[in-house]
Protein backbone atom coordinates (compact mmCIF):
# COMPACT_ATOMS: atom_id res chain seq x y z
CA UNK A 1 0.00 0.00 0.00
CA UNK A 2 2.54 2.39 0.70
CA UNK A 3 4.19 2.18 -2.50
CA UNK A 4 1.04 2.16 -4.67
CA UNK A 5 0.99 5.75 -6.73
CA UNK A 6 -1.31 8.41 -5.81
CA UNK A 7 -3.62 9.27 -8.34
CA UNK A 8 -4.26 12.69 -10.11
CA UNK A 9 -6.84 14.36 -12.73
CA UNK A 10 -7.96 17.50 -13.75
CA UNK A 11 -10.16 18.80 -17.39
CA UNK A 12 -6.33 19.69 -18.57
CA UNK A 13 -3.09 20.66 -17.80
CA UNK A 14 -4.12 22.84 -15.40
CA UNK A 15 -3.73 20.03 -12.33
CA UNK A 16 0.09 20.11 -13.08
CA UNK A 17 -0.01 23.19 -11.16
CA UNK A 18 -0.91 20.68 -8.27
CA UNK A 19 1.17 17.66 -9.32
CA UNK A 20 4.37 20.07 -8.69
CA UNK A 21 3.43 21.09 -5.15
CA UNK A 22 3.21 17.44 -4.52
CA UNK A 23 5.94 16.28 -6.19
CA UNK A 24 7.88 19.08 -3.92
CA UNK A 25 6.33 18.01 -0.53
CA UNK A 26 6.29 14.30 -0.89
CA UNK A 27 9.17 13.48 -3.71
CA UNK A 28 9.11 9.75 -2.85
CA UNK A 29 5.43 9.12 -4.20
CA UNK A 30 4.78 7.81 -7.74
CA UNK A 31 2.03 9.77 -9.27
CA UNK A 32 -0.50 9.08 -11.84
CA UNK A 33 -2.15 11.97 -14.47
CA UNK A 34 -4.88 12.09 -16.06
CA UNK A 35 -5.41 15.31 -18.29
CA UNK A 36 -8.90 15.35 -19.48
CA UNK A 37 -8.39 17.61 -22.52
CA UNK A 38 -10.93 16.37 -24.69
CA UNK A 39 -13.52 17.70 -22.38
CA UNK A 40 -11.78 20.93 -21.51
CA UNK A 41 -13.27 23.11 -19.84
CA UNK A 42 -15.37 21.69 -17.14
CA UNK A 43 -16.17 24.99 -16.07
CA UNK A 44 -18.97 25.54 -19.17
CA UNK A 45 -20.01 22.18 -18.81
CA UNK A 46 -23.36 20.66 -17.02
CA UNK A 47 -23.12 19.04 -13.25
CA UNK A 48 -24.17 16.23 -14.38
CA UNK A 49 -21.66 15.45 -17.01
CA UNK A 50 -18.62 16.34 -14.75
CA UNK A 51 -19.77 13.79 -12.38
CA UNK A 52 -19.50 11.24 -14.95
CA UNK A 53 -16.19 12.18 -16.14
CA UNK A 54 -15.06 12.03 -12.59
CA UNK A 55 -16.48 8.96 -11.66
CA UNK A 56 -14.86 7.72 -14.88
CA UNK A 57 -11.35 8.83 -14.53
CA UNK A 58 -11.71 7.94 -10.73
CA UNK A 59 -12.27 4.41 -12.07
CA UNK A 60 -9.15 4.54 -14.04
CA UNK A 61 -6.62 5.79 -11.67
CA UNK A 62 -8.09 2.79 -9.11
CA UNK A 63 -7.62 0.64 -11.47
CA UNK A 64 -4.28 1.32 -11.81
CA UNK A 65 -3.38 0.72 -8.04
CA UNK A 66 -4.08 4.58 -6.77
CA UNK A 67 -3.82 4.43 -2.89
CA UNK A 68 -5.29 7.75 -2.82
CA UNK A 69 -7.26 10.50 -5.28
CA UNK A 70 -6.97 14.21 -5.69
CA UNK A 71 -9.10 16.08 -7.59
CA UNK A 72 -6.99 18.85 -9.11
CA UNK A 73 -9.73 20.83 -10.48
CA UNK A 74 -12.03 23.51 -8.70
CA UNK A 75 -14.99 22.51 -10.39
CA UNK A 76 -14.81 18.98 -11.05
CA UNK A 77 -14.52 19.31 -7.29
CA UNK A 78 -17.92 20.86 -6.81
CA UNK A 79 -19.70 18.41 -8.78
CA UNK A 80 -18.31 15.14 -7.87
CA UNK A 81 -16.10 14.78 -4.42
CA UNK A 82 -19.24 13.99 -2.54
CA UNK A 83 -20.04 11.56 -4.98
CA UNK A 84 -16.46 9.84 -5.27
CA UNK A 85 -16.08 10.35 -1.38
CA UNK A 86 -19.50 8.19 -0.71
CA UNK A 87 -18.78 5.26 -3.38
CA UNK A 88 -14.78 4.31 -3.07
CA UNK A 89 -12.60 4.50 0.40
CA UNK A 90 -9.34 5.57 -0.59
CA UNK A 91 -8.91 9.24 0.09
CA UNK A 92 -10.42 11.72 -1.81
CA UNK A 93 -8.61 15.20 -1.76
CA UNK A 94 -10.75 18.08 -3.66
CA UNK A 95 -9.50 21.58 -4.47
CA UNK A 96 -11.47 24.73 -3.59
CA UNK A 97 -10.74 28.38 -4.14
CA UNK A 98 -8.87 29.95 -0.87
CA UNK A 99 -11.72 32.36 0.35
CA UNK A 100 -10.62 31.37 4.09
CA UNK A 101 -6.90 32.39 3.68
CA UNK A 102 -7.73 35.45 1.47
CA UNK A 103 -10.18 37.26 3.48
CA UNK A 104 -7.34 36.86 6.58
CA UNK A 105 -4.67 38.25 3.88
CA UNK A 106 -6.59 40.79 2.66
CA UNK A 107 -6.54 44.79 4.42
CA UNK A 108 -9.61 46.29 2.50
CA UNK A 109 -11.47 44.21 2.92
CA UNK A 110 -12.55 43.27 -0.23
CA UNK A 111 -11.57 40.30 -1.83
CA UNK A 112 -11.49 39.36 -5.69
CA UNK A 113 -11.91 35.73 -6.75
CA UNK A 114 -10.97 34.84 -10.82
CA UNK A 115 -12.82 31.17 -11.56
CA UNK A 116 -14.56 29.29 -14.10
CA UNK A 117 -18.36 29.91 -14.34
CA UNK A 118 -18.83 26.15 -12.92
CA UNK A 119 -16.86 27.41 -10.12
CA UNK A 120 -18.76 30.11 -9.46
CA UNK A 121 -21.73 28.71 -9.34
CA UNK A 122 -21.50 25.69 -7.61
CA UNK A 123 -22.97 25.49 -4.23
CA UNK A 124 -19.73 24.18 -2.89
CA UNK A 125 -18.53 28.05 -3.50
CA UNK A 126 -21.71 29.59 -2.07
CA UNK A 127 -21.27 27.25 0.94
CA UNK A 128 -17.43 28.48 1.10
CA UNK A 129 -18.35 32.24 1.03
CA UNK A 130 -21.34 31.78 3.66
CA UNK A 131 -18.85 29.82 5.97
CA UNK A 132 -15.50 32.14 5.53
CA UNK A 133 -16.30 35.44 4.00
CA UNK A 134 -18.00 37.22 7.44
CA UNK A 135 -17.67 41.16 7.01
CA UNK A 136 -15.28 40.74 4.00
CA UNK A 137 -16.81 41.48 0.31
CA UNK A 138 -16.20 38.92 -2.09
CA UNK A 139 -16.19 40.11 -5.60
CA UNK A 140 -16.26 37.25 -8.50
CA UNK A 141 -15.31 37.32 -12.22
CA UNK A 142 -15.43 34.41 -14.41
CA UNK A 143 -13.02 34.07 -16.96
CA UNK A 144 -13.62 32.46 -20.03
CA UNK A 145 -10.51 31.59 -22.28
CA UNK A 146 -7.94 31.61 -19.37
CA UNK A 147 -7.91 27.95 -19.02
CA UNK A 148 -8.12 27.24 -23.37
CA UNK A 149 -5.02 29.71 -23.35
CA UNK A 150 -2.87 27.52 -20.56
CA UNK A 151 -3.95 23.92 -22.88
CA UNK A 152 -2.18 25.65 -25.33
CA UNK A 153 1.13 26.15 -23.52
CA UNK A 154 0.55 30.50 -24.12
CA UNK A 155 0.85 31.96 -20.48
CA UNK A 156 2.02 35.67 -21.71
CA UNK A 157 1.90 37.53 -24.88
CA UNK A 158 -0.92 40.31 -25.66
CA UNK A 159 -3.85 38.05 -25.94
CA UNK A 160 -3.19 36.69 -22.49
CA UNK A 161 -2.93 40.13 -21.21
CA UNK A 162 -5.80 41.35 -23.03
CA UNK A 163 -7.94 38.83 -21.10
CA UNK A 164 -6.12 39.10 -17.66
CA UNK A 165 -6.52 42.97 -17.94
CA UNK A 166 -10.47 42.40 -18.70
CA UNK A 167 -10.99 40.54 -16.10
CA UNK A 168 -8.97 41.84 -12.81
CA UNK A 169 -9.69 45.39 -14.03
CA UNK A 170 -13.12 45.08 -12.44
CA UNK A 171 -11.92 43.12 -9.45
CA UNK A 172 -9.22 46.01 -9.00
CA UNK A 173 -12.13 48.83 -9.49
CA UNK A 174 -14.40 47.07 -6.49
CA UNK A 175 -11.22 47.96 -3.91
CA UNK A 176 -9.88 44.21 -4.01
CA UNK A 177 -6.53 43.98 -2.97
CA UNK A 178 -6.53 40.08 -2.62
CA UNK A 179 -6.95 38.08 -5.45
CA UNK A 180 -7.95 34.31 -5.47
CA UNK A 181 -7.09 32.06 -8.29
CA UNK A 182 -9.87 29.91 -8.17
CA UNK A 183 -8.80 27.19 -11.27
CA UNK A 184 -5.79 25.38 -11.26
CA UNK A 185 -4.86 26.54 -14.81
CA UNK A 186 -4.69 30.10 -13.28
CA UNK A 187 -1.13 29.75 -11.24
CA UNK A 188 0.81 29.69 -14.68
CA UNK A 189 -0.87 32.69 -15.25
CA UNK A 190 0.61 34.51 -12.30
CA UNK A 191 3.48 36.10 -13.63
CA UNK A 192 1.59 37.54 -16.54
CA UNK A 193 -0.69 38.56 -14.04
CA UNK A 194 1.75 40.19 -11.62
CA UNK A 195 2.93 42.36 -14.62
CA UNK A 196 -0.31 43.96 -14.91
CA UNK A 197 -1.52 44.32 -11.02
CA UNK A 198 -0.23 46.95 -8.57
CA UNK A 199 2.28 45.43 -6.15
CA UNK A 200 0.25 45.58 -3.03
CA UNK A 201 -2.00 42.94 -4.81
CA UNK A 202 -1.68 39.55 -3.18
CA UNK A 203 -2.62 36.47 -5.40
CA UNK A 204 -3.98 33.42 -3.32
CA UNK A 205 -3.91 29.30 -4.58
CA UNK A 206 -4.33 26.56 -3.09
CA UNK A 207 -1.75 24.14 -4.53
CA UNK A 208 0.41 23.63 -1.71
CA UNK A 209 -2.45 23.16 0.84
CA UNK A 210 -3.69 20.58 -1.21
CA UNK A 211 -0.32 18.90 -1.13
CA UNK A 212 -0.22 19.42 2.68
CA UNK A 213 -3.79 17.92 2.86
CA UNK A 214 -2.35 14.81 0.82
CA UNK A 215 0.19 14.42 2.89
CA UNK A 216 -1.70 14.52 6.51
CA UNK A 217 -4.22 11.71 4.79
CA UNK A 218 -1.11 9.53 3.58
CA UNK A 219 -0.07 9.72 7.29
CA UNK A 220 -3.44 9.28 9.02
CA UNK A 221 -3.80 5.82 7.05
CA UNK A 222 -0.36 4.83 7.36
CA UNK A 223 0.09 5.20 3.39
CA UNK A 224 3.17 7.37 2.79
CA UNK A 225 5.63 6.12 0.76
CA UNK A 226 9.16 5.70 1.49
CA UNK A 227 10.74 5.59 -1.75
CA UNK A 228 12.09 5.89 -4.05
CA UNK A 229 9.69 6.99 -6.70
CA UNK A 230 8.72 5.74 -9.73
CA UNK A 231 8.04 8.62 -13.06
CA UNK A 232 5.20 10.03 -13.36
CA UNK A 233 2.94 8.00 -15.56
CA UNK A 234 0.43 10.36 -17.45
CA UNK A 235 -2.72 10.41 -19.93
CA UNK A 236 -4.26 12.78 -21.73
CA UNK A 237 -8.16 12.10 -23.37
CA UNK A 238 -7.34 14.65 -26.21
CA UNK A 239 -4.28 15.18 -28.27
CA UNK A 240 -1.07 13.28 -26.27
CA UNK A 241 1.09 15.25 -28.65
CA UNK A 242 -0.17 18.61 -27.25
CA UNK A 243 0.36 17.74 -23.80
CA UNK A 244 4.20 16.32 -24.52
CA UNK A 245 4.65 19.75 -26.25
CA UNK A 246 3.72 21.66 -22.90
CA UNK A 247 5.00 19.47 -20.11
CA UNK A 248 8.47 21.05 -20.28
CA UNK A 249 7.21 24.64 -19.54
CA UNK A 250 4.72 23.18 -17.04
CA UNK A 251 5.87 20.19 -15.31
CA UNK A 252 9.55 20.87 -15.68
CA UNK A 253 10.67 17.94 -17.91
CA UNK A 254 9.67 15.46 -20.48
CA UNK A 255 7.08 12.44 -20.48
CA UNK A 256 5.17 10.13 -23.07
CA UNK A 257 1.80 10.18 -22.81
CA UNK A 258 -0.53 7.77 -22.90
CA UNK A 259 -3.57 8.21 -24.74
CA UNK A 260 -7.25 7.91 -22.38
CA UNK A 261 -9.92 5.93 -23.96
CA UNK A 262 -12.32 6.27 -20.60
Amino acid sequence: MNEAPVGVFDSGVGGLSVLREIRQLLPAESLLYVADSGFVPYGEKPPEVICQRSRAIAEFLLARGAKALVLACNTATAAAVADLRARYAVPIIGMEPAVKPATLATRSGVVGVLATTGTLRSARFAALLDRFAGSVTVVTQPCPGLVESVERGELSGPQVSALLSRYAQPLLEAGCDTLILGCTHYPFLRPALQQLLPENIHLVDTGAAVARQLRAKLTEHDALARGPAAPARLWSSGDCAVLEQVLPLLWGGNATVQALSV
